[in-house]
């Protein structure tokens, strides 16, 4: 049996494996045998990780990150988590290859995932011109012209962002009216760099090694049109990876992960949570990474009070939130 258990494979899950290694939990990573090191594995250049002064490459990232966690004792499994047993004081999962792995705690990070649109052109320039970060990835389109596809909060937030940077922004959005607040909506209209784009859907985006431009259908009347584009931001949402907790774990309005306070403690006794999982506002690398730090202390603290306790992990609960 195992003390630890961490599911996922992104920053989040990393740190938490690294200072878990560290504090000499031998923790186990069971890391995706498909998406493995989450979204960052699609990231080119990664310029705002502390510590890479000339930015760093997205998947270069994540090999670091699991060769430290490794370095200190940590084990990577590459399956998928097909199954949680999380009540009581033995925590169970069951992966896609069928073997079992018992732990005293489960750390649950396994990140968010981007909506996507689902048209020609998406996977094959995805990284090339296609992104869903303007903070990551916005400053490589200075006086360039890019469109965001999105009517939301998030969408014109990324819009008035990237006019800091781009000649032009473009947004498209299938309606006529937005869904962002007010105040959103009024920032971004207001902004001379933005046009928008109503009653049109993306349904091409253009280019062999990158992005040259954007097909786009009319909700109205199904004409279609080309925007020439060098660059197209995603914001149509994304959602928490939450689907094997639910009815599990207590989830907030936003889908992710309810979590007391600042900390990674859950609805259930020696389960943590970490990462874009707990996370509906900020979703960054660095922001992942400093909850999986949270995660690994919590899942340690628990432990030591759950021995202190003899074993009784409610009372170990007890004792831990009164002490932080």
């Amino acid at each position: 049996m195992r003390q630890v258990i961490i599911v996922g494979s992104g920053p989040a899950a990393l740190t938490a494996a690294i200072y878990a290694a560290r504090a000499d939990l031998k923790p186990l990573v069971i890391a995706s045998s498909v998406e493995v090191g989450g979204e960052l594995m699609n990231t080119t250049d990664v310029e705002n990780f502390p510590g890479f002064d000339e930015g760093i490459q997205g998947p270069e990232l994540m090999e670091k990150m699991q060769a430290q966690a490794e370095r200190f004792g940590a084990e990577i499994v590459y399956d998928d988590v097909a199954a949680l047993e999380l009540d009581g004081p033995l925590k169970r999962v069951t992966l896609a290859s069928g073997a079992v792995h018992e732990a005293s705690t489960i750390i649950y990070a396994t990140g968010s995932a981007y909506r996507k649109l689902g048209v020609e052109g998406e996977e094959r320039l995805t990284g090339h011109g296609v992104s869903w970060c303007a903070t990551c990835d916005g400053f490589f389109f200075r006086e360039r012209a890019i469109a965001v596809v999105g009517g939301g909060d998030s969408a014109m937030e990324e819009a008035t962002f990237l006019t800091r940077f781009a000649s032009k922004v473009y947004v498209i959005h299938r309606k006529d009216t937005l869904r962002a607040s007010k105040i959103m909506q009024e920032r971004a209209l207001q902004n001379e760099k933005i046009e928008f784009v109503w009653n049109s859907e993306v349904v091409e985006i253009q280019g062999e090694s990158a992005v040259s431009g954007l097909v786009l259908k009319s909700t109205v009347d199904a004409g279609l049109r080309e925007l020439p584009v060098e660059g197209v931001f995603i914001a149509i949402g994304n959602d928490p990876r939450t689907h094997l907790v639910h009815d599990k774990l207590e989830l907030t309005e936003e889908g992710t992960i309810a979590v007391d306070g600042r900390s990674s403690r859950t609805s259930v006794p020696g389960v943590f949570a970490a990462g874009d999982v707990i996370d509906p506002t900020y979703r960054q690398a660095v922001t992942a990474a400093a909850s999986g730090t949270v995660a690994a202390l919590d899942a340690e603290h628990f432990l030591a009070l759950a021995a202190q306790s003899g074993g009784d992990e409610q009372a170990a609960r007890a004792v831990a939130t009164a002490t932080v």
